[in-house]
Order: C-alpha cells, then sequence, then structure tokens
C-alpha cells in the first residue's frame, strides 16, 4: 500500500494503549495520519494472559500493521471445538473457509504477547506517539476538533479521537453523555491457566457442561503456547478464591481437570460477566471502541475480536475524511454498523449466558432437557449453546451497501459457517495476482488500499467519478487479470456478468450488473452525492 500524504492536519488523539487502541494507532498510522495514543498507566503492565482467543479475520487486520503473521506462528492453532455433556460428547465442529485465507480459524495467544507485538510495530511508526501516564479526565470539542484534558494538567488537541478506554471508561463516557445500559451476572468465574501436559487437548477447545467435577455447573479449557491450558470454571456467587487456595480445593479443582500430573498456575483470577452497550459509538468528533463501547461475556471471543474490528472500521473512515475523500457524514456510518455490530454480539452472548445461567427453574428444566435429548438427537443438539465463536458482522443493512436481490442475506449461519459472498458480507481472501505489485498476494490485501473493484469476464468496464490528482484511492480489475486459475472467483461466487464493489475492510458493497450503477454505489459507499462519472 502506498501510504498517502499526511493531511494538514491535528494528530487523530487515541483514548487508551490497550489491543483495541493499539491496533487503531497502527491503522490510522497506515493511512498516513499522525497520531496521539494517551493512557493513565505508567508504563505498559504485562500481567496474565487475558483475551488469549484470535479469529482467522482479526489476525487479518494485524497483519496489515504487520504483526498478523508473527502472532499466528506463535500462538497455538485449534481447528477443532468439543461440547461435553458430563462425560459425555454431544457433538464438535470445524470451521468453515469460503476462501483460501492463510491464517487458521483461531488461534490462542496471551494478550500480553499482542501487546507485545503491537507496541514493537508502533515504536517502528513514525507517525505514532504513546504517552503513558496521561490520564483522560475530560473530552471538548467543537467544529474545529477535540481537545483532551488529562490528570496532569496537560491538554492534547485533535482533529478528532478514538475512545479506546477499556471497560472502566466511566469518566470518558460521563464525558461523552452516553447511557451504558445493560446487566451484571450473579455467578463467578475462576480463570487459571494452567501449565501441564495434556496429551491430545493441544489443538482443541472443550466445553464441558455439568462435568462430575464441577456438578451443575460449567468448564471451558483452551490450549495455549508453552504447554499452557486456559481452565475456566463456573463458580457461584460467594465464591472465595484466597479461601479455596488455604483449604486446598484449588488444588483438588484443577486435579479433577488434569489428572494427578504436574502443574503450574502461571495466572489466575476471579470475575463476573457484563452485557452492556453504550446508547451512541459516535459522539460528534469522537469515536468510541472497544469495551469502552460494549462488554459481552467471553464465551465465544467477541470481546478483543469485536474490538479490532471496531478499530478498522473507525480507521479507514477517519483517513478518508481527513484526506477529503469523503464527507464527514461518512462518520455516522461507524455508530449504524458498529452498534449493530455489539447488539448482534449482546444477542448472542446473551442466549449463551441465559442457557449457561438459568434464570428460572423452567430455563434449569429446559437446559437439562436439552441436553439430555441431545446425547442421542441430533436435532436437539442445535439447541444446545455453548458459545457461538467470534465472526465478522455483515453490513447487509448499514446505509453504505447496495442490496442486490440476487443475493438476500440469510441470517446467522449455523456454528463454524460463514455466510455466502453477498453484498455487506466480508469477502473470502483468496490468492490473486498484481501486475507490477508483487507485495500483493491476497485479495484482502488488494481490498485494504482503497475502494476496489472488480469486473467480471463478460462486464463492460464501468464508468467511474473522475477523481483529482492524489483523490480517492479506486482501482479497477479484470478478474481474469487477478484470477488465472479461478480460485478467486469460486472463492466470491462471482458470475461473468458482474462488477463487485470493495470497501476499504473488504467488506462488499455492493454486487452489480449494470456498469452505470458502480458510480453511485462507491457513491454510497462513501455517503458522497451520485457524481457524473467519466465517460466510458
Amino acid at each position: 500500500m502506498t501510504i498517502p500524504e499526511n493531511p494538514a492536519t491535528a494528530p487523530v488523539v487515541v483514548i487508551g494503549c490497550g489491543p483495541v487502541g493499539q491496533t487503531t494507532a497502527l491503522l490510522l498510522a497506515r493511512w498516513g495520519l499522525s497520531v496521539v495514543v494517551l493512557d493513565g498507566r505508567p508504563e505498559r503492565d504485562l500481567v496474565g494472559s487475558k483475551a488469549i482467543c484470535q479469529q482467522r479475520d482479526v489476525l487479518d487486520v494485524w497483519d496489515s500493521v504487520g504483526v498478523g503473521a508473527e502472532l499466528a506462528r506463535r500462538g497455538v492453532t485449534w481447528t477443532t471445538a468439543r461440547t461435553f455433556h458430563r462425560d459425555h460428547e454431544l457433538f464438535s465442529f470445524e470451521f468453515v473457509d469460503r476462501g483460501r485465507s492463510p491464517f487458521p480459524p483461531f488461534v490462542n495467544v496471551s494478550q500480553c504477547l499482542t501487546e507485545e507485538l503491537l507496541d514493537a510495530a508502533i515504536a517502528a511508526q513514525p507517525l505514532i506517539e504513546v504517552r503513558w501516564d496521561h490520564e483522560v479526565t475530560g473530552i471538548a470539542q467543537d467544529d474545529a476538533g477535540v481537545s483532551v484534558s488529562c490528570a496532569d494538567g496537560t491538554t492534547v488537541a485533535g482533529s478528532y479521537a478514538v475512545a479506546c478506554a477499556g471497560p472502566r471508561a466511566d469518566v470518558v463516557r460521563s464525558a461523552l453523555g452516553l447511557t451504558f445500559e445493560g446487566q451484571t451476572f450473579g455467578d463467578q468465574f475462576l480463570i487459571c491457566d494452567i501449565r501441564t501436559d495434556l496429551p491430545g487437548w493441544e489443538t482443541e477447545r472443550r466445553f464441558y457442561f455439568d462435568p462430575e467435577w464441577n456438578p451443575g455447573r460449567q468448564v471451558l479449557i483452551h490450549p495455549c503456547p508453552d504447554s499452557t491450558f486456559r481452565i475456566d470454571w463456573q463458580v457461584p456467587p460467594e465464591f472465595d478464591l484466597a479461601a479455596e487456595e488455604a483449604s486446598g480445593g484449588l488444588d483438588r479443582r484443577i486435579r479433577q481437570v488434569i489428572g494427578d500430573r504436574p502443574y503450574e498456575i502461571v495466572w489466575k483470577s476471579v470475575y463476573r460477566f457484563h452485557s452492556r452497550v453504550v446508547d451512541r459509538m459516535r459522539v460528534g468528533r469522537v469515536l468510541v471502541a472497544g469495551d469502552a463501547a460494549h462488554l459481552v461475556s467471553p464465551f465465544g471471543a467477541r470481546g478483543l475480536n469485536s474490538g479490532v474490528l471496531d478499530a478498522e472500521n473507525a480507521a479507514w473512515k477517519l483517513a478518508f475524511v481527513l484526506h477529503g475523500w469523503a464527507p464527514e457524514s461518512l462518520l455516522d456510518s461507524y455508530h449504524d454498523e458498529r452498534h449493530a455490530a455489539a447488539v448482534e454480539n449482546l444477542d448472542v452472548t446473551g442466549a449463551t449466558m441465559r442457557f449457561l445461567v438459568p434464570g428460572t427453574p423452567a430455563e434449569a428444566e429446559h437446559r437439562l432437557t436439552v441436553l439430555e435429548r441431545a446425547t442421542t438427537d441430533p436435532a436437539a443438539r442445535a439447541e444446545v449453546d455453548s458459545g457461538r465463536l467470534a465472526e465478522p458482522f455483515w453490513y447487509v443493512d448499514s446505509p453504505l451497501t447496495t442490496p442486490d436481490d440476487r443475493r438476500p442475506f440469510p441470517g446467522r449461519p449455523v456454528r463454524g459457517d460463514v455466510p455466502v459472498p453477498a453484498p455487506g458480507v466480508l469477502a473470502p481472501d483468496a490468492p490473486v495476482t498484481v501486475s507490477g505489485r508483487p507485495d500483493v498476494v491476497r485479495l484482502r490485501q488488494l481490498a485494504r488500499a482503497g475502494v476496489t473493484v472488480l469486473v467480471g469476464d463478460d462486464a463492460a468496464l464501468p464508468p467511474l467519478p473522475e477523481q483529482p490528482p492524489g483523490g480517492l484511492p479506486v482501482a479497477v480489475h479484470r478478474v481474469r487479470d487477478l484470477d488465472p486459475d479461478g480460485t478467486l472467483r469460486e472463492a466470491l461466487g462471482l458470475r461473468p456478468d458482474e462488477t463487485w464493489v470493495l470497501r476499504p475492510d473488504a467488506h462488499v458493497a455492493a454486487v452489480l450488473t449494470r456498469p452505470a450503477d458502480v458510480a453511485p454505489a462507491v457513491a454510497r459507499l462513501l455517503s458522497t452525492p451520485a457524481l457524473s462519472p467519466v465517460p466510458a
């Protein structure tokens, strides 16, 4: 990607230097924007493994800033999710890739390592300045920009701000006048990262309903690097970790899972789950992202994974506005798209928590009935909810998406599957060959350079709006030139008479059969009025 010239403007202020803030800063810099990152901590605190489960398409986002491949290499790949009731396996499933991604479906890697690699990328990026020990106490804004106040008395001016201040971002949310409605679940959850040897468990995620070693509750086990396993127990509301350790109960609890073998506790924590979302994710010149905007239970790994996709959505839209490629109204679609994604995550994880922690005797009876039926009845297994794993949201109802009656969105796919490519859906990745660009070998690398138009073999080249020098990055490609062996055509399901428009985050903006419709679809993607096209 050719980085455009930095626009003459104040930097974008990113509040929070966790993985979502780090990713936001790197993506903004990738688009040629200067960034100041503020964090109230005195320095990086690499404590605990925290968010460990990174989804394929999030690794792909991180690859665009130089760390995705290394995270995949150093993490543990798992391809199978198994679910048990007591000691009986109910079902397992693997994950669909409609294209040919270089990344596995999921990689488990410590958040600490993720932050270390992102920090190294930031240190190599001259457009990013990180200021530790800058606790944000207020945000003001007007038509000219934002002003962020810090506890040390300093004020940082910016063109826009992205608030990635994490779950405890109460000051930021209050300064923006946001509500954060939702609920906190009563049961606690105990996490222990255990270093031990569990042969055969290294590439599987295992979920146990009502095992004899945690009766009436659940246990989740994830493999991690360095022979470490994340074990997550649901425990009663009154659970006391210190008392459990003092009584020897924690050792007994661990040995009920791993047996009589040596182990080391690497990290442990007790917490409650929250389910909350802000009422707005855009407040003037401030976009809110990650845990500052939404909190979900971790069953399904939808927290950090969703936050990274917030970051990508925010970054390309801010870049297009600040470079003059799109009007400021484009930023309204950040709320439209990512708030809808957050609501979807709350719906999915809320259903999971209701199944895991029934709130009434009737719900408990229903769960038990479903689990017992699922032992022998395949139809009942679809009702067993051990956490629907993270997936990119589909922007089918976005104001930026041009619908196509020939490709209707069928709704949420089954577990492990992904939607058929259609307007609003993230395009599957596939190999491409780009003349003169040996650095671009995948469709998503091509798409992330701007607006990408893919023209089918029988479709006419479309007329596009005329752009001034240095204007909107739009690239038009004949699919046959990119895809000599047909892999891309097959992955997309692209028909010879079609033209596809891809967004800078590789979501499909439109699938069209009339060349004259391409320019209006690009205008819609950018929230701009339809422009007169250049004659064909």
